[in-house]
């Protein structure tokens, strides 16, 4: 278990996290910062525990947008899923039937082809 050193509104907190996601974990906790920082400079100092609620709440409503987008994203993805498959099943069809629009087209071809050749031989 890896353990880093971040910091929050000015003070420093030691963590743990799995090895290998210490940069990850410094990056949160640098967003995290920065939501703090973002709502000190709007309310000003209004107390430590307050602020931390505070940017908490910000970033649980930001990220419950994030999911409703997400939702959105994929209910999306799914009708363009539904839509291709829709599209490869009829161009399947289609060219089922060209192919056996071109099976017709070629007996016919080779019955005329037949005829005249059974005419020339009689003329």
């Amino acid at each position: 278990m890896a353990h880093v050193s971040v910091t929050i509104n000015g003070k420093t907190y030691r963590m743990a996290c799995d090895e290998g996601q210490e940069g990850h974990l410094i990056s949160l906790a640098e967003r995290f910062d920065g939501y703090v920082n973002q709502l000190r400079g709007a309310f000003g100092e209004i107390g430590d525990q307050r602020l931390t609620v505070m940017a908490g709440v910000m970033v649980t409503d930001e990220m419950q947008e994030m999911e409703k987008r997400l939702r959105s994203l994929e209910a999306d993805v799914a009708t363009l899923k539904a839509g291709r498959d829709e599209l490869l099943s009829r161009g399947q069809n289609f060219e089922s039937e060209a192919g056996r629009q071109l099976a017709q087209a070629a007996e016919r071809i080779e019955t005329l082809a037949k005829r005249l050749s059974a005419q020339r031989r009689e003329a």
